[in-house]
């Protein structure tokens, strides 16, 4: 198989050591290619992983992350976070800190707790900034300081970033925080590079393949749908069997395929891969890269299967979804299901009202819950159509009670009302479909 130079481009950057620094006139002389070939290689190195571009720095090579590891920052990162600048270091913006420390304690006290890949966050206090780097450790120094000479010098000779950010201790510490804490909630998304594996060779025909090969496929994998692929195996089709009916066994696969197949990235989320396969009616979408080159295929099954075991899973970090529900009671009345709340501040707009996307959310989830009390919990909302009927002010207390309209064995109809003293404030109308295996 031919690769093109986009792909050997990806490859001699994947070759390099970690903290390698590159440039789009070096690559574009160094393989004999254009600048613009190599500025888009390097861009997509850049979404793979594998390099990354830092202010006043330039273009570096970084070691590629794993899920396991998503929550790790590199120092490179933190630069970004705090609007920070480098002192000193730079060698090694490319690692990746385990956790930070706040030097607001005396130096022996704080001592015990440095160690290497930490980050020291500190103000100008020139000799623990020196001993956190001689016990291995990166330093942010907060409040906007310079650092020392003896600082910055140690700092380039073991490759270990010194930072000066204008922001206070406080400031920064949050910072970091929520940047973890963001990573967490990607964490624990699911993506479809989670299901595909590069050991796993997917099963295809080409362009040139005759129709009597898709039936001895058929016949040997038990499978009826397979993606068709071109000289440079790119995904240029689908086959299934009803494609193939009326087809005589020695005419070419390429006839009867279906063409410009929906296809998925290894960075598409599963559910959203589930939603366009329960829109379209697929049962089997092709995974490709950015040269629409086949990597693996995804079923049905298989992902509603994984979202199903994910939502049995506890959760780390917590959305906006989750937040806004956050403090919400539910209890049954006459029958019915009721959620009971208090608006917070966080939940408002800049007139001080509910905000509509909290409100959506309130409404939808509320729904949701009620589904999986009805052991439902393999739908996808189609659609939500919403009545704001009167604002809803800060700590106003409401209560949200969702109503069954219809549950079919594809389609379900939710009725939704939110009330304040027992008056009608939004109403809305909520349909689901099912998410067949």
């Amino acid at each position: 198989m031919l690769t093109t130079k986009h792909e050997q481009i990806l490859q001699y950057i994947e070759g390099l050591d970690v903290g390698y620094k590159i440039s789009v006139r070096q690559i574009a002389k160094d393989l004999g290619v254009s600048d613009g070939t190599a500025y888009r290689a390097i861009k997509e190195a850049e979404v793979q992983g594998l390099v990354n571009t830092i202010e006043r720095v330039g273009t570096v090579r970084i070691e590629k992350k794993q899920r396991s590891d998503i929550e790790r920052l590199t120092f490179a990162e933190v630069v970004n976070i705090v609007d920070g600048h480098v002192l000193g270091g730079k060698g090694g913006l490319h690692k990746t800190l385990n956790r930070f420390i706040i030097g607001a304690m005396k130096l022996e006290a704080m001592m015990r707790y440095v160690e290497p890949s930490n980050l020291l966050i500190v103000g100008n206090r020139d000799n623990a900034q020196l001993i956190a780097i001689e016990h291995g450790a990166a330093v942010l120094i907060t409040g906007g300081f310079d650092a020392t000479d003896q600082v910055k010098e140690l700092a380039d000779q073991l490759e270990l970033p010194v930072i000066s950010s204008s922001y206070d201790t406080f400031t920064v510490a949050s910072m970091i925080n929520r940047a973890i804490y963001d990573r967490l909630i990607k964490k624990e998304i699911l993506m479809v590079e989670d299901m595909v594996t590069k050991e796993h060779t997917p099963t295809y025909l080409t362009i040139h393949d005759k129709i009597e090969h898709f039936h001895q496929l058929v016949h040997h994998t038990e499978h009826s749908r397979y993606p068709v692929v071109d000289d440079q195996d790119r995904v240029v089709g689908m086959i299934t069997t009803k494609d193939v009916m009326g087809y005589h066994p020695e005419e070419k696969v390429e006839k009867a395929m279906t063409r410009n197949p929906i296809v998925v990235t290894p960075k598409t989320s599963l559910a959203s891969a589930a939603h366009e396969m329960v829109w379209e009616g697929i049962e089997l979408l092709p995974v490709v890269n950015d040269q629409r080159r086949l990597l693996g295929v995804i079923s049905r099954q298989d992902v509603i299967k994984s979202l199903q075991y994910m939502q049995k899973q506890p959760q780390v970090g917590e959305t906006i979804q989750e937040l806004s529900f956050r403090g919400f009671e539910e209890y049954q009345r006459s029958g019915e299901t009721v959620f009971r709340g208090k608006i917070n501040p966080q939940m408002t707009d800049a007139m001080g009202t509910l905000s509509t996307g909290v409100l959506t959310s309130l409404m939808t989830e509320t729904s949701l819950r009620m589904l999986r009390r009805l052991r439902r919990d393999d739908l996808a909302v189609q659609n939500f159509t919403l009545f704001s009927l009167k604002p809803i002010q800060l700590e106003s207390e409401v209560e949200i009670i969702p109503r069954l309209l219809d549950l079919g064995r594809k389609l379900v109809k939710i009725d939704v009302e939110i009330l304040i003293d027992s008056q009608v404030v939004a109403k809305a109308l909520l349909t689901a479909q099912t998410i067949e295996r």
